[in-house]
């Protein structure tokens, strides 16, 4: 019986939940390009990818929306986009109920700010 139970509870230890980070399994070594960064090439796919299902068109969360480059540069200036994705205190952590963005995005999105919002 002893055999039995210390079986399962291996087991169940072996077999908890697992969350994969993208930046352990695929580091960058370094290679984050941000010398280009463009809101149509870099910063919108990005938005797309991680923003837009719940800060979209036709019901944005919290009325927040990022569909546009004047409404995502509108977040970008006041500070709330990058102090949200980057989980700074003050602002509400994005996305919500989900790990912060990989630190290249990270690292773009301040890149495009710093460089004045290139479109």
């Amino acid at each position: 019986m002893r055999k039995i139970l210390f079986t399962i509870i291996t087991m169940s230890f072996l077999s908890s939940c697992y969350y994969d980070n993208e930046e352990v399994l695929y580091p960058n070594n370094g290679n984050c390009d941000t010398t280009n960064v463009t809101y149509t090439n870099t910063i919108k796919p990005m938005m797309e990818q991680s923003c837009t299902g719940c800060h979209g068109a036709s019901s944005p969360s919290a009325g927040i929306n990022l569909t546009k480059y004047s409404l995502v540069r509108s977040s970008a200036e006041d500070g709330s986009l990058y102090g949200s994705m980057s989980f700074q205190s003050g602002y509400s952590p994005m996305p919500k109920n989900a790990d912060k963005l990989s630190d290249c995005s990270l690292n773009k999105i301040q890149a495009w700010i710093n460089k004045g919002y290139p479109n």
